[in-house]
Formats: C-alpha cells, sequence, structure tokens
C-alpha cells in the first residue's frame, strides 16, 4: 500500500458524522502495517483450524466445543463465521473481503511474488460467479462440507490454494481470484449492494484536482476502475485509496438508493441468476434436502425402484469420502444413488423456486413496459434482502444443531427464522415498490397508470410469497 504525499493530504468533509467516517476511511489508508500484521494473523488462524482437526479422530458423540477442536472449528466456521459474514455484506459491504479474509491476503501475496501474467479473457467470463457458487454449493452438500473435517479441508482448503495459484500465475499485486473466480465473489457483491457504507468518488473534485495534485498510484488488488466507482459491489473497503485526488473518502449513504435508482439498461443477467435460481433456489435445495420427510420418502421410492428394476450398482457404498461422504464409523455412508438424489433435488428446488420467480419478475416487468428483460433483471435486485437473510437462515441450521448437542433447546428458533423471512420479504417489497415508483416518475409518455403499478406490484408479491412458502418444510421442521 503507497501512501498519498503530505500534499494531498485529505480534508473530511463537514458534518460530525461525514467527517468521523472519512477520517476513519483514512485510518484505514495510513495504518497498512497494522491491517496488514491483523490479516496474517487470521490467515494463521484459518489454516490452523482448517487443517489440524481434519487430521485427529472424528468427535465422539458426546463432544463439545471446550473438548473437541473439530466441534470448535465448526462452532467458528458455520457457527459464527459465515452467517455473520453474510450479514456484514448489509451493513459494511465487502470490509471482509478487504480487511479481513484469509483467501484475499493470500492470493495478494502470491501476485507479488508470481508470474505476472495479463488476465485471459476466459476468466473475466462474468458468468464465473454464478457457476462457482452453484458447483461449491453443490459439492459441499456431497461431502458433508459443514460436519466433516475432511470435507472442510476439501472445500476450503482446495478453495484456498486456487487463490494462491490462481494469484501466483495471472497479475501484479492483484486480487484476480477474488474479482474473478472466488465462489462467494457473486454474493458478496450482491448483498453489498445495499450496504449504508461506501468509498464516494467526488468526480468533480477527482476532475479538478487529478493533474493539479500529483500522487502515487493506489494498488486497487480487486481491479476497481476507482474513477468509475459507483457503489460498494466490486470495493473490498480496503482503505487503500481513501483521500485519492481529494476525492475519495468513506461516507454513509441510503443503503436503498442503489437498487431503487437501478436503470434497467444497468442490470445485469449473470446478477439476476445468481440472486433468483443461486441465492434463493439453489441455496434453498441445499438447506432443505437433509430436513424434509419428503427427501426420505422420495429416496425410499428411489431404493424400491432400484431393487426392482435395478441397477444395482446405485445402491452402492463405495464412492471415496471426497466425492461422496462415507464415513462407516459414524454410520454415515452415501450411495450413489444418495449422490444422484441430492444433486436432482437441489437442482429440481432451484428450477422450481427460481422458475416461479422468475415467471411473476416477468409479469411484473411486461405490466411495467418498455424492455421487459431488462425490467425483470433489475426487479431480481429488489429480492436481496430475501436472498440474503435466507442464506443466513439456512446457515443456522448447523449451529442450531450444534447448540442442541450442548444441551441447549432454541424453541424460539423457529419463529426468529419465519420473522427474519417475512421482514426480509416485507424489505424486498418495499425495495420493489420504490423502484416500480419510480419508474412511474418518469416523463408523461413513460408514466404508469395506477393499475400497471398495482399490476407490477401484485406480481412481485405473490413472487415473494412463493419463496416463503418454499422455506416452510426448513423453518418448522
Amino acid at each position: 500500500m503507497i501512501d498519498a504525499p503530505a500534499a494531498t493530504a485529505f480534508e473530511p468533509p463537514a458534518g460530525a458524522t461525514p467527517a468521523r467516517l472519512a477520517a476513519f476511511g483514512e485510518w484505514l489508508r495510513r495504518h497498512a502495517p497494522v491491517i496488514s500484521a491483523a490479516q496474517w494473523a487470521i490467515v494463521a488462524a484459518y489454516v490452523f483450524f482448517v487443517a489440524v482437526p481434519a487430521f485427529l479422530p472424528l468427535p465422539a458423540d458426546d463432544a463439545h466445543w471446550y473438548n473437541s477442536l473439530a466441534v470448535m472449528a465448526q462452532w467458528m466456521f458455520w457457527g459464527v463465521w459465515w452467517p455473520f459474514v453474510i450479514l456484514s455484506m448489509f451493513v459494511v459491504g465487502r470490509a471482509w473481503c478487504g480487511l479481513f479474509c484469509p483467501e484475499g491476503t493470500l492470493t495478494e501475496a502470491a501476485s507479488r511474488r508470481g508470474l505476472g501474467l495479463s488476465v485471459p479473457r476466459w476468466l473475466k467470463w462474468s458468468g464465473w460467479p454464478f457457476v462457482a457458487f452453484a458447483l461449491t454449493t453443490v459439492f459441499g452438500q456431497l461431502v458433508s462440507v459443514y460436519q466433516y473435517p475432511g470435507a472442510t479441508l476439501l472445500v476450503l482448503g482446495g478453495s484456498t490454494l486456487a487463490a494462491i495459484g490462481v494469484g501466483f500465475v495471472y497479475g501484479r499485486g492483484k486480487r484476480v481470484w477474488c474479482r474473478h473466480l472466488c465462489p462467494v465473489n457473486g454474493v458478496f457483491a450482491v448483498l453489498s449492494r445495499l450496504s449504508p457504507l461506501h468509498f464516494r468518488v467526488d468526480t468533480q473534485a477527482w476532475n479538478a484536482n487529478v493533474k493539479r495534485i500529483p500522487v502515487h498510484p493506489v494498488n486497487c488488488a480487486p481491479l476497481v476502475r476507482i474513477r468509475r466507482m459507483t457503489g460498494p459491489a466490486e470495493c473490498h473497503m480496503c482503505g487503500r485509496c481513501s483521500g485519492l485526488h481529494g476525492a475519495i473518502s468513506l461516507a454513509a449513504r441510503s443503503p436503498h438508493r442503489e437498487v431503487v435508482t437501478l436503470e434497467p439498461a444497468g442490470a445485469q443477467f449473470w446478477d439476476a441468476l445468481l440472486i433468483v435460481f443461486g441465492m434463493i433456489g439453489l441455496a434453498m435445495g441445499a438447506f432443505e434436502w437433509s430436513a424434509t420427510a419428503e427427501f426420505v420418502s422420495l429416496r425410499s421410492a428411489a431404493v424400491d425402484l432400484v431393487v426392482e428394476h435395478g441397477p444395482a450398482w446405485l445402491l452402492s457404498d463405495n464412492a471415496p469420502w471426497w466425492l461422496l461422504t462415507n464415513y462407516p464409523e459414524q454410520h454415515d455412508v452415501f450411495t450413489w444413488l444418495d449422490g444422484a438424489l441430492i444433486v436432482a433435488w437441489i437442482v429440481a428446488t432451484a428450477l422450481i423456486v427460481g422458475g416461479w420467480v422468475s415467471a411473476w419478475l416477468a409479469a411484473a416487468a411486461r405490466s411495467i413496459g418498455g424492455a421487459w428483460r431488462a425490467n425483470a433483471y433489475a426487479l431480481a435486485y429488489t429480492l436481496i434482502p430475501l436472498a440474503g437473510v435466507g442464506l443466513f437462515v439456512g446457515l443456522s441450521g448447523l449451529p442450531a444443531a450444534l447448540a442442541h448437542s450442548e444441551g441447549l433447546r432454541l424453541s424460539w428458533l423457529a419463529p426468529a427464522r419465519a420473522v427474519l423471512l417475512a421482514a426480509a420479504a416485507a424489505w424486498s417489497m418495499y425495495l420493489a415498490y420504490r423502484w416500480v415508483d419510480g419508474r412511474s416518475r418518469r416523463g408523461e409518455e413513460e408514466r404508469l397508470s395506477p393499475s400497471r403499478r398495482i399490476a407490477a406490484l401484485l406480481a412481485m408479491t405473490i413472487a415473494n410469497a412463493g419463496v416463503l412458502a418454499a422455506w416452510y418444510p426448513y423453518v418448522f421442521r
């Protein structure tokens, strides 16, 4: 990280809160060694808790967090880390990525000492965030990533090694992995659109000062075009660019502004696909298959069918643990049929729930008029609260099970989940209302009639209601 010369010292804006935020952004820039030390401490803890439990005996049924490193690691990764990283995106944007993420730290360090090759075109494909999220989600369920340390090492450790490898080959001190291939990059980018904090770019100040004030280049590790940055979706909130040309500062904003003012032309197909079919549909299938009696009934029927008609190899349980869950000592073994059914359940859930939402998005978009596909993509962003809270609710499953094994009875859990999802749906509907209302305040030629506005909002209500109904088996299991 390179500090700007003293002559370019950034003057915080007037007002107590804006000034404090801007000052904190400057603190981040000026305390690179402190942040770096914290990052490497997190890397050390991450490596220890990912790697060591995988080489220890599996914990006994009566193991607790205080006498089993594996159970403690489960609590840390799946009980605290992932759920609250998801929530942090709603509050402080991608600060986790820029200040804490061990994979980001490692890939950037490798990139400083690596080959420094330019990023190829295939790696820049905008569909990678969806594909990476989908493959990681499905594979994690097949190997029971939440339950077993070996599976955790396989998934998280494999991702980390891939991040280091990509960093070593591509870029010079950049986070190419984070920008293009990280399995949760797309999820974080989407959720952070509702963050009330961002590094604001004052275009007028930039244009006025860019030639007047000489500064050293800022190393923006996630490859953001700083001057054109309009929100926190790509920004990692590291503070390195704070004060650049006297035009960039940490600032507050309305958490709704970016979504409700989104122009249809600016909405991205892959973002919409990730929200609807990935974060809502695919994730719901991954969380629900092991929590519903319907899956058990489906498996029983499938087993009977295979017994009667074959092929018999589908009932074999000889798959390696790194492909399908295989822990006989824990009485937890997947057959090839189990693996096929799990994948089918997750994909079918994604298609059914995602298809339902897509149909009503299209109906709402057609009610608005104009380019209905672009309108539908833009309306998909209004579902971000429901998608993000759904991820949090789903990730609450393992810590709830761990709490149960610790003797805690969480009788309030189901109502709390229901309230969270209902609140998220209400938030999504508010965003939809604001977005549609913005469309209706155009010029006379584009202004929507009240009946068309009502039709669009009714379609969005049905879309949200369908998602809530689909969560019912998980919430009240």
